[in-house]
């Protein structure tokens, strides 16, 4: 199995996870700088969405874009990016509202789902 394939594996099977731990390096200490934050998984990518650009780990991803990522017991190194495709976004805020339950009353998406700044970490597998 290749690296490609064994990601999309591991991430199919820890998709429903609650939450996964961002790793970015502080933009200004050079410290890592740890959050938890929901997610969405997609092939081997995951999505997460922020308020804006203002939220610290954007800023800090936005300068140095190398992250570290751990869902469950499983350990990833990433390379975040934003999400400027537009099919790809909104793929992602969909996946991340249905997941999290995102809606208004009417079905359509809540105002973060529609808002939200979105970021797609691509990864790789660390060793454990």
């Amino acid at each position: 199995m290749n690296d490609s394939a064994e990601i999309i594996s591991i991430l199919a099977s820890l998709a429903g996870e609650d939450y996964c731990y961002l790793t970015t390096t502080g933009r200004v200490t050079g410290k890592p700088h740890d959050i938890e934050i929901w997610f969405g998984a997609q092939k081997a990518s995951i999505y997460l969405m922020a308020g804006d650009h203002k939220s610290d780990w954007v800023k800090n991803l936005l300068k140095d874009p190398n992250v570290a990522v751990r869902i469950a017991a499983q350990h990833f190194a990433g390379t975040a990016r934003l999400v400027t495709d537009e099919g790809e976004e909104m793929t992602s805020r969909r996946m991340i509202a249905h997941k999290y339950k995102e809606f208004e009353a009417d079905g359509s998406l809540s105002e973060w789902a529609q808002a939200a700044l979105v970021v797609a970490i691509d990864l790789s597998i660390l060793p454990a």
